[in-house]
């Protein structure tokens, strides 16, 4: 009898995305063609897809340098995980204290980033890296539902 195996391994994508604005659609497309290789996609592959140009957004915008962000994409038992890393070490604004958060001037383009992403995510968040910060929110999956007995 085979020894019993752990866990599932996770599977993950990397790159290194430029630091200007042609890095979102970019971003887009790498967390739905990661999100077509499971078989439980989160809540919405939509929903993905925006939260993640929203982090890859906020990373080109308020970070200076033309050092590239990187986007990491992790498929996980329960769902998945983006994290957008970019060089500057500030933790993002608002992003895990909504009680500071001020409300976003419903006529500007701007400010309702972060607000997104707390409120569609799972959860979120950002820590210190070795190199800057690294932005992150999670998707749960959802089981497959059955066909319709006829």
């Amino acid at each position: 009898m085979p020894p019993p195996s752990g866990p599932p391994t996770p599977t993950s994508w990397r790159l290194a995305l430029p630091h200007t604005a042609a890095a979102v659609p970019v971003a887009r497309s790498l967390v739905r063609s990661a999100l077509a290789e499971i078989e439980s996609p989160p809540t919405d592959t939509y929903t993905a897809e925006l939260l993640t140009a929203e982090l890859v957004a906020n990373a080109v915008e308020h970070t200076t340098g033309d050092s590239p962000i990187e986007l990491v994409v992790e498929l996980l038992e329960t769902g998945c995980q983006v994290e957008v890393h970019d060089p500057d070490p500030s933790p993002p604004a608002d992003l895990t204290n909504p009680d500071d958060a001020e409300m976003p001037d419903p006529w500007q383009e701007h400010g309702r980033g972060l607000l997104l992403i707390r409120t569609l995510s799972a959860s979120c968040g950002h820590r210190p890296t070795a190199s800057g910060k690294a932005v992150w929110f999670t998707l749960p999956a959802v089981p497959r539902q059955r066909p319709p007995s006829e």
